[in-house]
């Protein structure tokens, strides 16, 4: 049984593929946060614009 619990210690197969697995999980982590953030930053923007867009075109007249 002891021996057991030592080779099961000394295995190192399987810990490559542990640590891809974590650092991919961490990407993928950073990417929801960061386009999370983008599309708040998108909208605010994209409002802004469109209010800008409707001031000057009331203060224009109607266009003609």
């Amino acid at each position: 049984m002891a021996s057991l619990i030592r080779r099961f210690i000394k295995e190192e197969r399987g810990v490559t593929a542990i640590e891809y697995a974590l650092i991919a999980g961490l990407v993928a982590i950073a990417i929801v946060t960061s386009l999370g953030t983008l599309s708040s930053s998108l909208s605010t923007a994209f409002t802004n614009i469109a209010g800008y867009i409707t001031v000057q075109a009331k203060s224009s007249g109607s266009g003609s």
